[in-house]
């Protein structure tokens, strides 16, 4: 099939090198959100997706809007048979929708109707799933709710973060996707209507949802650090300043009032309502990252001090 890729960040990326490499289909074009500011210097930098497309020599649409008419006029000028997308990042309207003859199947990071939204690993770590997934289904004008073709698993580790289970999805995903598309082009493959039962939503998790609450228990904050990692990143306040923390262990049997911190030579413990856990990494506000006892020994934390 003739296919036009959407996609934008690192997690896009195995789905589309290996549509790019199947001998059943050809990437005509890929769809990608424009050039943003990254990085420290804050130069303007093109999408992964995109990087890897003029690679290939692929041509590279970027619409501020994906109901743009210039871009609906480009989009009907490449007659694509379908329209992959993973982790495009923007609102499909019915315009754009309407166009491919296979429609436009999605690659999304859960097990349908479970976690549907924009941040479904994050929630699924956040809520102690035990099992992840991704799922391909038909794109339609409700939030990820359009009917299955089908659907990969994957066990949750007790250590994972988002990051660390994004990208073991976005590699199995992409088999997926690939079997989806060759299936939908033999015709052996239908759609099927999701449950209405097990419906749940996974928004966006802001830096503000991100802040540590010490008065919770021990779990909920590793997995609430764990969900954030990479992104947002979780944090918490010292002497005033943000504090970025990476994953935490859980101390069973260590106990200390919630947010109070407990230095020694080998280890930086953190009061929480159950059980301490002892610090991972940690990034001080405008400073790089660092283990927690280094960063313990710069600022000597007293024994009334507490992160907020």
């Amino acid at each position: 099939m003739r296919l036009v890729f959407a996609g934008t960040p690192d997690t896009a990326l195995p789905s589309l090198r290996t549509l790019i490499d199947s001998p059943r289909h050809e990437v005509v074009a890929v769809v990608t959100r424009p050039d943003a500011q990254s990085g420290r210097g804050r130069k303007v930098h093109p999408s992964p997706v995109a990087e890897l497309a003029e690679e290939a020599g692929i041509e590279v649409l970027r619409p501020a809007r994906a109901g743009d008419p210039e871009f609906l006029d480009r989009l009907r000028a490449l007659e694509p048979d379908c329209c992959p997308v993973v982790a495009y990042g923007a609102l499909l309207p019915q315009s754009a929708l309407d166009i491919p003859r296979q429609g436009w199947i999605n690659l999304h990071f859960s097990i349908l109707p479970a976690w549907r939204g924009a941040a479904p690993v994050q929630h699924s770590i956040l809520h102690g799933d035990e099992i992840g997934g991704a799922s391909t289904f038909q794109i339609v004008k409700e939030l990820d709710a359009g009917p299955v073709y089908g659907v990969v698993t994957e066990a949750i580790h007790p250590g994972d973060t988002s990051g660390s289970l994004l990208e073991r999805l976005s590699v199995s995903g992409a088999g997926l996707l690939a079997a989806t598309l060759d299936g939908v082009e033999d015709g052996t493959l239908e759609a099927r209507p999701q449950p209405a039962e097990g419906v749940s939503l996974a928004p966006k998790i802001t830096v503000t949802d991100a802040r540590v609450d010490w008065a919770g228990p021990a779990m909920r904050i590793d997995r609430q650090i764990r969900a954030c990692t990479p992104a947002p990143g979780a944090w918490s306040e010292f002497r005033g300043q943000r504090v970025k923390l990476g994953p935490v262990r859980v101390v069973p049997g260590e106990r200390l009032p919630a947010g109070e911190i407990a230095a020694s030579k080998a280890r930086v413990l953190v009061g929480t309502a159950t059980d301490a856990v002892e610090l991972g990494e940690v990034q001080p506000q405008g400073k790089r990252a660092m283990g927690a006892v280094e960063w313990a020994r710069g600022v000597r934390p007293e024994g009334d001090e507490v992160f907020k």
